[in-house]
């Protein structure tokens, strides 16, 4: 009997010390909001702007938890980003009190290395389970910040599509050998699954009751097998997907491998929405997107004051005053107009939708060089949008010829997809097109009397060029030789162009991508004078009509 009475003692014991353990397990005290951005892309003071961000942030900070974090694709997008190489954003985000932050592809668009110089200024912790160096980890994989002894887990993951999607030579040595990644080697996904299937496994190893993933994958189809469907169908143990990349604003709710619920939330571009993820003092998980629907900021509207916006206001101050700064310099007039004839009111005349300028050549040879690997590169006219006058050249003359924010783009194509590009950028001649290609790489003769053989839809789209009519374009020369309808040749301009149909060019749909949006047009044509011309516009650029690349033949001269 007391052999009994002892056992039960001891049971009773037992339990109790369970319970008094379950009782003494850790939880929250307040709700934890976790505000997340991605893709600012520079957008500084519109939508919410950073300032509107730290207003809320401080908001949130009264009543719970906060934290916040970034999905990538910062620092680049504007010429706030490009003046300084994202160091002005990143000032701006250590006022506005980020907390972890993932690299996107375009993190790296100013130079790896650059990037790393930046982000060790961070106040901030930047994460990233699959981008390495020669295999080595750059960043840590996964983070946790803890609350009331709830340990909340983090996990970087950075699109493997970054070696297509910013400047590949930034990856390799100077032998041309990648020596950065991000697991993108194995097309079928399966290393980038596990890597982060690791880094979730090791975040809930240290502890972790929650783990969230920062990413920046998306949901294009050309991304496949890297979007975030793919990685959460292929892991488990994560409790929420927070994304960038594609700029979309879905809210998804998701089957992980083994069928548990997996939140996934986008919050698009320019800080139109800000995401805010809670979980609650219950242990619940919702997700919320505050969206600012307002032609004005909330800065502006709202009359925003505080640290943040005074940085804000600092940084573009510096801008300005940067934009100024003289980069270059031009022995020759670089034209739009016409250098010889003007309007019976004496106004301008453009002519660069139309014939070759010395400043439409220097355009499409910044893209030629920039893109490093292309044989020929367009660029269209109604993209260039200002003289440069001889003499000094600043920032600000640069940027007023591109001011579009479109960016370099490569792309295979066929001698007959140039073609046919060709004969459209021409067929509204005599007459302006703003899709009228200044060109490099390649030389052709036009006769614009000869009747547009271009067939276009009903949106003004290029739909063919009719079978059994006289082309207009002849004598098509790439490199020194002649074009081959049937070789592959690779082609830069920018996204605008090749991605978008913008102006029409819809003959390079399903054409493979070499390298997507790398990097802004303005400084596209920055890089070329300042590194590869050396600072100086003259030799090769002296003649306003240009080079002979587009020469006018026949009845139509």
């Amino acid at each position: 009997m007391k052999k009994l009475l002892a056992l039960l003692v001891a049971l009773m014991m037992l339990l109790g010390a369970a319970a008094a353990e379950e009782a003494a397990a850790p939880a929250l005290q307040k709700d934890l909001v976790i505000l997340f951005t991605s893709d600012v892309h520079c957008g500084v003071s519109q939508n919410w702007g950073y300032a509107g961000l730290a207003a809320a942030k401080e908001y949130y900070a009264k009543d719970n938890y906060v934290l916040l974090v970034d999905d990538g694709d910062a620092i680049q997008g504007e010429p706030i980003g490009t003046m300084s190489h994202g160091e002005s954003i990143l000032n701006i985000m250590n006022a506005v009190g980020y907390d972890l932050a993932i690299p996107g592809n375009h993190e790296f668009d100013y130079g790896v290395e650059t990037f790393l110089e930046l982000a060790q200024k961070a106040n901030y912790q930047y994460l990233s389970c699959n981008f390495n160096r020669k295999g080595e980890m750059i960043f840590e994989p996964w983070a946790i910040r803890e609350f009331d002894g709830v340990k909340i887990g983090f996990v970087g993951v950075t699109t493997p599509y970054t070696l297509r999607t910013s400047t590949p030579k930034y990856f390799m040595d100077e032998e041309g050998n990648y020596i950065y990644g991000f697991l993108q080697e194995d097309t079928t996904g399966e290393t980038l699954y596990q890597a982060v299937q690791k880094a979730v496994d090791d975040v809930r190893a240290a502890g972790a009751s929650y783990v969230f993933v920062i990413a920046h994958l998306g949901n294009e189809t050309e991304v496949i097998p890297f979007t975030y469907s793919d990685v959460i169908s292929h892991i488990t143990g994560i409790d929420a997907l927070l994304d960038g990349h594609s700029h979309d604003y879905d809210v998804v709710t998701m089957k992980d491998k083994e069928g548990k619920d997996v939140i996934r939330c986008a919050v698009g571009t320019k800080l139109d929405t800000i995401g805010k993820l809670t979980v609650s003092k219950a242990g619940g998980i919702s997700v919320e997107q505050l969206s600012w629907n307002q032609k004005v900021s909330a800065p502006d509207l709202l009359n925003v004051q505080n640290a943040a916006g005074d940085v804000v206001k600092a940084e573009v101050s510096k801008l300005d005053e940067t934009l100024q700064n003289v980069v270059a310099k031009t022995a020759v007039k670089l034209v739009i107009n016409d250098p010889d004839q003007k309007t019976e009111e004496g106004k301008p005349i453009r002519i660069v939708r139309r014939t070759e300028t010395n400043l439409g050549d220097l355009c499409a040879d910044a893209y030629l060089n920039q893109a490093g690997e292309a044989d020929i590169a367009f660029v269209n006219g109604g993209g260039i949008r200002a003289e440069i006058q001889e003499g000094d050249v600043t920032l600000n003359d640069i940027l007023k010829v591109h001011p579009y924010g479109n960016s370099l783009t490569v792309i295979e194509v066929t001698g007959q997809q140039v073609l046919d590009a060709l004969e459209w950028s021409v067929h509204s001649l005599p007459g302006e097109f703003g899709g009228f290609n200044q060109v490099a790489g390649l030389t052709f003769e036009v006769d614009a009397a000869i009747e547009s053989p271009c067939v276009s839809d009903d949106n003004g789209m290029f739909l063919s060029v009719e079978e059994g009519k006289t082309r207009r374009v002849r004598n098509v020369l790439v490199g020194g030789e002649a074009l081959d309808p049937a070789k592959v040749y690779k082609l830069a301009s920018h996204d605008y162009q090749l991605l978008d149909h913008g102006d029409g060019y819809t003959m390079f749909d399903g054409s493979k991508v070499l390298q997507e949006s790398v990097k802004l047009d303005n400084q596209v044509l920055i890089d070329y004078i300042t590194e590869t011309l050396g600072g100086v516009v003259g030799e090769g650029y002296d003649n306003p009509y240009g080079q002979g690349r587009i020469v006018s033949v026949g009845a139509g001269e």
